[in-house]
């Protein structure tokens, strides 16, 4: 007969349907965040400002859910089993958002933002690096769009760059760190985090850095993955419920709040805005993440929400960036406002929430159903 190896085990734990919905409302925030990029001439005057730190809640929330799945399941699954693990959970919808990424660069005319063309040869060279998740560098030439991005067929993919260094890190050093050991770190990683928030080393005082190889980016965004990481997992070791009513809607709500409040101060108070940001990362995230954790849903239509939200989170923030180059172009070009041309920000919204749904039901589960019946079930006689 057959059966699950123990790499699946986890499955069998009952799933925090509350953080799967809130996964899903802080992704529905970084689209409306990109959006607005389209309207600002830097991060400062950018009306709908705090998106970014989506990612350090998304960072948080996968510390946990995977301490919580994994933590204990140690003697009967081995690294390789874990990596095969994440990869079918993370990789396929990787390689939609790169596919993506090529077909939008094309019709967008194959050049970077100044202009200058693109060859194709390049441009699969990059899409190649994309598909390995294999960065590129600043100034090269498959760094196709020439503002910098380590992924410019796909942006958002850098934070899933990080995201496999996290689970690198988890399954040959954190998971073994002592509850005391991974405390101090996440003490030390906070204080790292802060420092780079208020003391500008971004150069615009906030956390919305990962994104590229140049300047403070990697050490940023490496600091932004070690906290929320460390600090998701450090919870998921120590949580013990309270009681609370509500939990999804209030900390949904929270998030609307936090991540769509405009930037704080101006260019002579960048601190004040690196102090919201180091705030909401290392204190409200983790409140919101225990809160979610807690809570219990109790009517059928929270748990609907909740489901359909946290289905369509990852292949939505993985799938919506290619589109978002599209309406850059279209918006620069023609010197548009937002007043103008809202309606197509609408449809960019709910599009990219259809596209998401088609990409999970056509393609993501099977595909990922597909590797795991093939990688993961093993015969036993």
């Amino acid at each position: 007969m057959s059966r699950i190896s123990s790499a699946t085990f986890a499955d069998s734990k009952p799933h925090y349907q509350i953080l799967n919905g809130l996964r899903g409302v802080a992704a529905l925030m970084v689209i409306w965040y990109h959006v607005f990029e389209a309207f600002a001439t830097s991060p400062i005057d950018q009306k709908f400002n705090h998106g970014y730190l989506a990612v350090d809640f998304f960072f948080i929330l996968s510390g946990f859910v995977i301490g919580y799945a994994y933590d204990d399941r140690w003697t009967r699954m081995t690294k390789k089993d874990f990596f095969k693990r994440r990869l079918i959970r993370l990789h396929p919808m990787i390689i939609m958002g790169t596919v993506l990424g090529v077909i939008t660069f094309l019709i967008q005319g194959s050049e970077q933002w100044n202009g200058t063309k693109v060859s194709i040869s390049m441009v699969m060279l990059a899409m190649l690096l994309h598909l390995f998740l294999i960065p590129a560098a600043p100034g090269t030439g498959v760094e196709v769009r020439g503002n910098g991005e380590m992924y410019p067929l796909n942006g958002p993919a850098w934070s899933l760059f990080f995201e496999y260094i996290g689970n690198i890190l988890y399954a040959l050093i954190l998971r073994k760190l002592s509850t005391r050991t991974l405390t101090i770190l996440v003490a030390l990683s906070a204080i790292g985090l802060a420092s780079f928030s208020i003391f500008n080393l971004s150069g615009f005082g906030n956390l919305g850095v990962g994104w590229s190889m140049l300047d403070y980016n990697l050490l940023g965004g490496f600091l932004r993955l070690l906290f929320a990481f460390s600090i998701g997992l450090l919870m998921s070791r120590n949580f013990k419920p309270i009681k609370i009513k509500g939990a999804f809607w209030i900390s949904g709500l929270a998030i609307v709040i936090l991540l769509s409040i405009p930037y704080i101060g101006d260019k002579n108070t960048m601190w004040m805005n690196g102090i919201y940001d180091a705030v909401c990362t290392i204190v409200i995230f983790p409140i919101l993440v225990y809160l979610g954790a807690s809570g219990k849903i109790i009517n059928k239509f929270t748990s609907q929400m909740c489901k359909f939200m946290g289905d369509i989170s990852y292949p939505l923030y993985i799938v919506h960036y290619p589109f978002m180059y599209l309406f850059y172009s279209w918006i620069w070009k023609n010197e548009f406002t937002f007043a103008r041309t809202w309606p197509v920000a609408l449809v960019l919204f709910f599009g990219n929430i259809v596209l998401a749904y088609l990409c999970l039901k056509l393609y993501d589960e099977p595909v990922r159903k597909y590797l795991t019946k093939k990688f993961l079930l093993v015969k036993k006689s």
